[in-house]
């Protein structure tokens, strides 16, 4: 008989509690794919809560990670933790020169680790596919807000999705895409990408 999966709350701690041990390796995501043979993709929802694992896969997990299920549910309790009320400003012009799919921005809140989310203003230059190159993937879902100008978002499994300002778009950013601007006047737009993954280039 089938092991059962985990209740979807148990999902979401067991999920950080994975994520910080596999940090404390210094693993990629990959990496610890390869050392379980859980598909990477699978490890990537378990992480974010999104995915519930069976007996089986949890166990491989807990081997690779070098903790028995005792050890990974005491990691468990230590991700509820109280409220820290950090925080970081990012000033207008300001933020971490960074490249992300090709295009150029700024990173806000690159001095917190561990965050639910990573901010990037983009400035968008390429007004074509050839001229950005290959589509990228991000570790999870993302959202993207034109702040100025027209963009577009480019996937294999849509058409081209224009974006005018103000327009935004919520979308799973593990699958194949591309943003460009969609004229050589350029555009702006913030990208928020689930997750403390490194999505710069």
């Amino acid at each position: 008989m089938a092991r059962p999966l985990m209740r979807p709350q148990a999902s979401e701690k067991i999920g950080l509690a994975i994520r910080k041990l596999r940090l404390a390796k210094g693993w990629t995501l990959a990496e610890l794919s390869e050392q379980t043979g859980v598909p990477l993709s699978t490890l990537s929802r378990v992480e974010l809560g999104q995915n519930a694992l069976n007996y089986d896969k949890l166990v491989r997990l807990c081997r690779a990670l070098e903790v028995d299920l005792q050890g990974l549910v005491a990691r468990q309790a230590e991700t509820t933790v109280a409220a820290s009320g950090r925080r970081s400003v990012t000033r207008a012009g300001e933020g971490e020169s960074s490249s992300v799919g090709g295009q150029s921005g700024r990173l806000a809140a690159a001095d917190l680790l561990t965050k639910s989310f990573t901010p990037v203003i983009l400035k968008l230059t390429a007004t074509s596919l050839a001229q950005h190159g290959p589509m990228r993937t991000l570790p999870g879902e993302a959202y993207v807000l034109v702040l100025s100008g027209e963009a577009v978002l480019h996937s294999p499994l849509y058409a081209p999705l224009h974006l005018a300002t103000g327009d935004a778009v919520y979308f799973d950013g593990r699958s194949e895409h591309a943003l460009t601007a969609a004229s050589e006047s350029g555009a702006s737009a913030l990208l928020v990408a689930a997750g403390a993954e490194q999505i710069t280039d």
